[in-house]
């Protein structure tokens, strides 16, 4: 579980990360990344709607996603506002699939080069082609 200072609880929140932020396009999750003040704890929001699936199938992959934002927290990640949303092959998507989505936007946004392009998908020509 995460704690409630890695949580994004404001809709104003929600609002302003998924509007700025850098997207990070994954097979089964839309990632919203917005950096924060050097030294502070990373929080966390989830967006899990009714095209997933029905409440048990949503409150299932709300729940992987927890983890794996919670093993992300392990590797030391901060300063970071993430909402990630997941589509709907999210619902049959297992728990591996979910982590590396999870783990990959976030791990996109630290090697992320200044200047580069905030969307990134992994399935993109330019992801293939080594840019």
């Amino acid at each position: 579980m995460l704690a409630k200072a890695n949580r994004i609880t404001s809709a104003d929140d929600y609002r302003v990360i998924v509007r700025r932020g850098a997207k990070v396009v994954g097979a089964h999750t839309v990632s919203y990344l917005r950096s924060r003040e050097s030294g502070s704890e990373a929080r966390f929001g989830f967006i899990v709607s009714k095209k997933v699936g029905g409440a048990v199938r949503r409150n299932l992959v709300r729940r992987r996603l927890k983890a794996a934002c919670h093993e992300a927290l392990g590797e030391g990640v901060g300063g970071v506002d993430v909402v990630v949303r997941a589509l709907p092959s999210a619902a049959i998507a297992d728990w591996p699939a979910l982590r590396a989505d999870v783990l990959g936007a976030v791990l996109h946004r630290r090697s992320k080069a200044p200047g580069a392009a905030d969307a990134y998908s992994p399935d993109s020509p330019a992801a293939t082609k080594g840019a």
